[in-house]
């Protein structure tokens, strides 16, 4: 890994930002274990827009594929009903939970399939898609073909029951072959082999190029990431599927496939392209300074360990083969599982505490700062309630919450007056920005959070030593110098906690008068009223 001062962190020049949330499922509520997976990418993204980037956060709800059908066959409703159910609750998840998307849509509009179409045309005419008819699992009694999620298997990696699609248990996704022996899952007849006509992506074609990015990148990636990546390239990467038999899906834009639907992966991980084509089109901006060579750009893709294969080598492999000068992803932010009460979250269980639950009940700021503080960045990891409470309480408002109280809503003070900043505690403060930046960028949240929660510890130690109660009484200057320090130190943990705590940190904007964030040194520079200020948090008790 390069040393940090060369890594550009400091560096004013704006980059061109691109960060892809992955996109859930319209086929359950979401858990913890999906805020999990996904709160990184908010993190990235205010952090990059308080260094004045420009960011294109984007995301969606993916609203085809097996899953959907068959809940929407369950309940009774069309899949269109699924999806539009679940995607507006995933909205009032995100949105309770601060996430700052430039987009955030869904695969089932007008917009999205037109452009993959184009996508997946070109694809085809540079020689990247081809036809092949090749035996198929085949359900005598439902009389259909079936797709991977419609089967079940033994896995052959790891020995344990699951859907066909991609194991549950070590995330292996089996080939063609494997599927042999599999059963059907809606009526548990076995599958019979059957001649059936597809199209496949040449992904086979891509393994240098893929090789490359992977090497070149590798080292800011997770282990997680760097390990399951170069398991595939290791074995060598093998041409998919890109057409199904399904009624319920993007159509395909080519003759005699009439009576099939595009992959969902195909569909889905382009998302990411046609959201920022969307935001571009309507602000009359380039989408091209995001996605193509030449623009002074990143580009970020977040997500749960399960994920990893569809970004790395999928996704730049459908880039590259559109032969445009297509920047590929350089930053795969994959998390491992969070687990709920030392149980791995479960669907058939139920076990999985839903998000809506959650930020019903308790304050978005603690969820966010807990989840990131304590979650699944490096190893699985479980939640419980007693822990998150823990956190609130002894954390965030006994030492944040209390910094914050006893500074501004001193009793008998009405007004903050601009006095002297301590230059020591100056210095503290402009070490922890590039800090926490580093931790940032070399994506170490909990660290970052960690980092930014000691500058709390040490202001809280300077307010006891600095004893502003007595000073009040015996010298007046000395007084309004301490609260005016700790009150700057406030200031800017309302910057260094935007991508942890949002909410609150824009309270404490709002209380003491400052502008938009930025990622550097602020001071107050007016006489601030301090009649009106209200706690930021409160005891859960």
């Amino acid at each position: 890994m390069q040393d940090k001062e060369d890594r550009g962190i400091f560096n004013m020049e704006k980059q061109n930002i691109v960060i892809g949330g992955a996109w859930p499922y319209a086929n359950n509520s979401l858990h913890l274990g999906h805020l999990a997976g996904l709160i990184s990418g908010d993190v990235l993204a205010r952090y990059h827009r308080l260094k004045g980037d420009n960011v294109m956060y984007v995301s969606g709800t993916d609203c085809h594929g097996t899953p959907i059908t068959q809940r929407a066959k369950k309940e009774g409703k069309t899949p269109k009903e699924i999806c539009e159910y679940y995607d507006e609750e995933f909205r009032r998840t995100f949105e309770k939970m601060n996430f700052s998307y430039t987009l955030y849509s869904k695969t089932d509009t007008e917009y999205h399939a037109e452009k993959v179409k184009e996508i997946f045309k070109k694809l085809y005419d540079n020689g990247y898609i081809y036809e092949k008819i090749e035996p198929q699992a085949y359900c005598t009694k439902c009389n259909k073909f079936l797709q991977d999620r419609d089967i079940q298997i033994t896995c052959p990696e790891c020995g344990n029951i699951t859907k066909a699609d991609q194991c549950d248990v070590c995330t292996h996704v089996p080939t063609v072959e494997e599927l042999v022996d599999g059963v059907c899952l809606e009526c548990g007849t076995k599958a019979i082999q059957k001649d059936n006509k597809n199209l496949y992506f040449a992904l086979s074609k891509f393994q240098e190029e893929i090789e490359k990015n992977t090497n070149r990148n590798k080292s800011k990636w997770r282990s997680n990431a760097q390990n399951e990546t170069e398991k595939y390239l290791k074995q060598g990467l093998i041409d998919r599927a890109v057409t199904r038999d399904l009624d319920w899906g993007i159509d395909i834009p080519l003759p005699n496939y009439e009576d099939k639907k595009m992959y969902v992966w195909i569909d889905a991980v382009l998302g990411y392209l046609t959201d920022t084509m969307k935001v571009c089109e309507e602000n009359g901006t380039s989408w091209e300074e995001f996605w193509k060579e030449g623009h002074n750009n990143k580009i970020y893709m977040v997500h749960g360990k399960d994920n990893i294969v569809f970004h790395s080598i999928i996704l730049n492999a459908l880039l590259a083969g559109l032969k445009e000068n297509f920047h590929l992803v350089d930053v795969i932010v994959s998390t491992e599982y969070l687990n709920i009460n030392d149980e791995k979250i479960s669907k058939s269980k139920g076990n999985g505490i839903t998000a809506l639950e959650m930020l019903d009940k308790y304050n978005s700021d603690s969820l966010r700062f807990h989840i990131i503080n304590n979650g699944p960045e490096k190893k699985d990891t479980n939640f419980t309630i007693e822990g998150f409470e823990t956190t609130h309480n002894s954390e965030i408002l006994n030492k944040f919450g209390n910094l914050v109280n006893r500074t501004l809503r001193f009793k008998g003070l009405e007004q903050l007056e601009v006095a002297k900043m301590n230059e020591d505690v100056k210095k503290e403060i402009e070490k922890t920005y590039k800090e926490v930046a580093i931790a940032i960028e070399d994506l170490e949240f909990k660290l970052a959070s960690d980092k930014v929660m000691q500058l709390v510890e040490y202001a809280n130690k300077y307010y006891d030593e600095k004893q502003p109660w007595v000073l009040k009484k015996e010298n007046i200057e000395e007084f309004n110098n301490t609260i005016y320090t700790c009150a700057n130190i406030i200031a800017n943990l309302s910057n260094l906690f935007e991508p942890f705590m949002p909410e609150a940190c824009g309270k404490i904007r709002n209380y003491l008068k400052l502008k938009n964030p930025k990622w550097n040194y602020v001071e107050i520079t007016s006489n601030i009223d301090l009649t009106n200020i209200e706690p930021l948090f409160t005891r859960i008790s």
